[in-house]
């Protein structure tokens, strides 16, 4: 990454990821990543905001050497991942006499992780402030975003929000700044829709807490900074809130037609009767544009054959994926098909537990779909149709 003035005396000194294309060896990242890290530069000290990867050490630590810096007396750690943290041992060699500053749930996490000595740190308080001599440091609390120990830091100063995952996007981009904002706004809520979104509650609470700052720019530690705040707060304000759409959310998978045939009748049903429907076949689905499409959903219906009497094992790993997000979707139900029997039905309403929804009368069916059947799926969208409209959603 370029290094880049954002306001006078603080720079960017991360790095730019973009080859990356999976995080935790798990979340897709179709568009590349970096891991920012910041440079501020007081009149009496100097602080470095997060550090970054470890595969982008030479970047990283070439960028704080082509600056000039030779010393730093503060080292924020906001957050023990290793996107964040996991370079902070090769910095402390670089910078011996530097102390990392954070909280003693993140001091623990770092000593576990990274086994960094305990004499190495300043363990911080929520709403304690550190001066740098012309600027302070004042450091908020933001447990379970996404992690129990996430500290956020404000430069009071200059107003600028340094909100470690919170607002960030997975995206590789030379902007500095989030000037196409409806590309960063689809990054932001793919982020938030696998990162984020099962805190939706601690997050209203956090952004609660942080209207309380007048906040000029938000340098996350992925994705480019925003440099009009209200744009990404005012997303997260909707993300969070309460409100779904009149929409329907198909992830499924059929082996020989019956459940294919299915899922193009009913998104066809949903459609006449004036519902958005997403169908997602899993066998092709980008599991991260699946997880998007939870943000707002008002139901989700999971479409999946019968393997081994139990569910394809693509409609388990949806129904899991669904579970675990939490999103805030209040119906839900299952449609497919069997060849001899099973548990298919059972098996996937079971893993529904985290989800507070109201269950709809299933069409599960013997084979291939015949005239009952579709009359059957008529009724399931006539009964989402019911629902949607009791909650004024159309």
């Amino acid at each position: 990454m370029t290094i880049r003035e954002i306001n006078k005396d603080i720079f960017t000194v991360g790095a730019i990821d973009w080859d990356r294309r999976l995080f935790d060896e798990l979340i897709p990242l179709p568009d590349g990543t970096s891991y920012n890290s910041f440079l501020i530069k007081g009149s009496e000290k100097t602080a470095l905001i997060d550090t970054v990867d470890p595969t982008k050490e030479p970047e990283h630590i070439d960028n704080l050497k082509r600056l000039g810096i030779k010393h730093i007396d503060y080292l924020v750690s906001h957050h023990a991942e290793q996107d964040h943290s996991g370079l902070i041992p090769k910095v402390l060699e670089h910078y011996p006499m530097a102390k990392v500053v954070t909280n003693a749930k993140c001091r623990d996490m770092l000593v576990d992780l990274l086994l960094i000595p305990q004499d190495k740190f300043i363990t911080i308080n929520d709403g304690e402030t550190l001066s740098l001599g012309n600027r302070t440091l004042e450091f908020i609390f933001a447990p379970w975003v996404h992690w129990p120990e996430t500290l956020l830091t404000y430069l009071k100063e200059d107003k600028i929000l340094f909100p470690c995952d919170f607002f960030g996007s997975h995206l590789a981009t030379s902007d500095m700044y989030a000037t196409h904002e409806p590309g960063v706004y689809e990054s932001a809520k793919r982020y938030y829709a696998e990162i984020m979104m099962p805190f939706r509650n601690n997050i209203k609470k956090h952004l609660e807490k942080l209207s309380k700052y007048e906040i000029n720019m938000i340098a996350p530690s992925h994705g480019p900074i925003y440099n009009r705040p209200e744009f990404i707060i005012e997303a997260y304000k909707e993300w969070v809130s309460d409100d779904v759409k009149n929409e329907v959310v198909i992830p499924y998978v059929s082996m020989h037609g019956s459940t294919r045939k299915m899922v193009d009748y009913f998104v066809d049903a949903l459609m006449q009767r004036d519902i958005n429907v997403k169908p997602f076949n899993l066998t092709k689905t980008d599991i991260g544009e699946l997880a998007i499409s939870l943000v707002d959903t008002a139901t989700i219906v999971i479409g999946s054959s019968t393997v081994l009497v139990g569910p394809h094992p693509a409609a388990v790993y949806a129904t899991y994926l669904a579970n675990a997000l939490r999103p805030k979707v209040r119906f839900a139900s299952v449609i497919g098909s069997y060849g001899w029997g099973g548990k298919m039905l059972e098996q996937i309403t079971g893993m529904l537990t985290n989800l507070k929804v109201e269950l709809l009368q299933p069409v599960v069916i013997k084979g291939y779909p015949r005239a009952d059947d579709f009359k059957q799926l008529n009724r399931l969208a006539g009964d989402i149709l019911k629902k949607h409209k009791e909650h004024k959603l159309l």
